[in-house]
């Protein structure tokens, strides 16, 4: 007998026994990778990094997978049900071009400088106060994002077993914290590769049979055209300057807000994802890292938008108060209408699985963060290596119950999409525009980076909370405030560096091998290791084949 379960918005899940045995196995599965890992933890390098040890196949898996958590499942699948096919441009445009950028231009410095962080890079390309502001920030930014990957975790725990969504956060929390706290990062990362294969398994069959429901792909678009208008399954449809669409932006804001500022913040700074990369096993493999993520991006957004677009069809008034479904909502929808038992299950563990391994993504930098470039730089120096593993296991526990608080801001959410928009215009956009004009400027002096971190931060809280929120400016959704806010961050950020570049010294030129693009450090130079030069692994055709091949996806969706 089926035992319905139930979700936000009033949506139950028909689970059974074969549904909770599969569930039952993965998790089995998930803590025994983290007490294998447990094995290989013997520094706080092995804790933090891996020990720099990992092929660049599991590496790149867990890119991807680090990122797919409950901003691609439920976030992607909330935003084409709102917003339509524009949500293909967060991956073609919002994410391909950045990904090759860290891996053919950024790596090499991030990896060659042997940091064990991102922010770690800014003390030794400008001072501690820069470095000091832009851990704190990332710290704070990285309890937020896992808090929006516990929530969702949460209302598929909820739903399962019908428990009060404070119980279910507290209960998913105190498993991520398991298998993170034992394992350390190869944990994290093992879990991540065996996390996106699942998650694959999940969405393919909720795509196919969602399809199926509105009559194939033909039946999906004239739908939607008849319901939201031609403009909502097109890429660029309506997007020209002073035009209205659902998005509530222009090709303009578009291009430079999502595809330059907000997706190069995100991609290259946020330490969630490069910490894979600085995990693996040489320069070459820490390269290829971003680059054999990239081609797994390029499809994923199929498998998050279709839904999206489907619930959008079978629930025309989704996102408003009289449908009594959230955004957020669509995905466990289409679960509760379309998968049969069995199949149910494996979606479910896909959903577990993505939100988990966003939420180990996210604590994992946080207390790296913390330990190497918080606590051991400022409070407690020259301790043994054993002192900063073990603290490094504690601010683990630190950062899940922190998190624990902020699942309950994500949850005053519609769209957890708009929310994670919002936090990356404030925080990474300001890091990226210190990252870039520090390595391509070498006159940037070494107080710019603090004030431009600052400004750049400030600006967009203010363009956020005050002109967009107060209605000073009038934008018509809060995704098209959050390109706003990217610009108007990047912008002020990369003045205030300049002015302050100009009156205050530069650092000399002999500390900057390394860390300006056009000088060199040892690090760089190293050759790649026996079957690392083949010709099929050289990651400039690797990340060019990239590029080319997201921008051929745009042409079905362009006319």
């Amino acid at each position: 007998m089926q035992t319905p379960t139930y979700l936000a918005a009033g949506l139950r899940l028909p689970t059974n026994w074969l549904d909770y045995t599969i569930l039952g196995i993965y998790f089995a599965v998930v803590l025994g990778i983290g007490l294998a890992a447990r094995r290989s933890v013997k520094t706080s390098l092995d804790f933090f990094l891996s020990g720099r040890s990992l092929p660049a196949w599991v590496t790149g898996l867990a890119f991807v997978a680090a990122n797919l958590g409950a901003t691609e499942i439920l976030g992607m699948a909330a935003n084409s049900a709102q917003y339509g096919v524009y949500t293909v441009h967060w991956y073609w445009i919002g994410a391909i071009p950045a990904m090759v950028f860290l891996g053919l231009v950024m790596m090499p410095f991030y990896y060659g400088s042997k940091v064990r962080s991102v922010p770690e890079f800014l003390l030794l390309r400008f001072d501690k106060s820069a470095h000091l502001l832009s851990s704190v920030l990332f710290a704070f930014a990285a309890i937020l994002i896992a808090g929006v990957n516990l929530y969702s975790l949460a209302i598929v725990v909820e739903a399962l077993l019908g428990w009060p969504q404070w119980v279910a956060i507290v209960v998913a929390g105190l498993f991520v914290l398991a298998y993170i706290t034992v394992g350390g990062l190869s944990s994290a990362i093992y879990n991540e590769v065996l996390q996106f294969f699942v998650i694959l398994a999940a969405l393919i069959p909720l795509t196919i049979l969602g399809l199926k429901k509105v009559g194939g792909w033909d039946g999906l678009s004239d739908s939607l055209t008849k319901g939201h208008g031609s403009d909502f399954v097109s890429a660029w449809g309506g997007t020209g300057i002073g035009s209205e669409n659902p998005l509530g932006a222009n090709w303009l804001t578009i291009v430079l807000g999502l595809g330059f500022v907000l997706s190069f913040g995100y991609w290259t700074t946020n330490f969630a994802e490069v910490q894979r990369a600085l995990s693996a096993k040489n320069l070459s493999a820490a390269k290829r890292t971003p680059l054999i993520a990239a081609f797994p991006k390029i499809f994923i957004v199929f498998l998050v938008m279709i839904p999206g677009l489907v619930a959008a069809v079978l629930v025309p008034k989704i996102g408003t108060s009289g449908s009594g479904l959230q955004y957020n909502d669509a995905i466990p929808y289409l679960m509760q209408e379309l998968l049969p038992n069995g199949v149910l299950g494996i979606a479910v563990t896909g959903l577990l699985a993505a939100f988990m391994a966003g939420m180990a993504a996210n604590v994992s930098s946080f207390n790296t963060v913390f330990t190497t470039d918080i606590w051991q730089k400022y409070v407690k120096k020259d301790e043994p290596d054993a002192y900063y593993l073990k603290f490094g296991r504690l601010v683990t526990v630190v950062g899940v119950l922190a998190s624990m608080g902020t699942a309950f801001l994500a949850s005053s959410f519609s769209n957890i999409m708009s929310y994670l928009q919002t936090l990356f215009s404030f925080f990474n956009v300001p890091m990226f525009v210190v990252f870039i004009v520090g390595m391509f400027w070498r006159r940037a002096s070494v107080k710019s980076g603090f004030w431009g971190l600052l400004a750049g931060t400030v600006t967009a809280m203010v363009n956020y909370f005050v002109f967009y929120k107060q209605g000073i400016i009038s934008i018509p959704s809060d995704q098209g405030a959050n390109f706003v806010s990217a610009i108007a961050g990047f912008v002020a950020g990369a003045v205030v560096m300049v002015a302050v570049s100009l009156f205050t010294r530069p650092k000399p030129a002999e500390e900057l091998n390394g860390l300006v693009y056009g000088t060199r450090s040892p690090g760089m130079t190293e050759a790649p290791a026996k079957g690392d030069d083949a010709w099929y692994r050289r990651p400039a055709l690797l990340g060019w084949g990239a590029v080319v091949l997201a921008a051929l996806c745009y042409v079905p969706f362009s006319f």
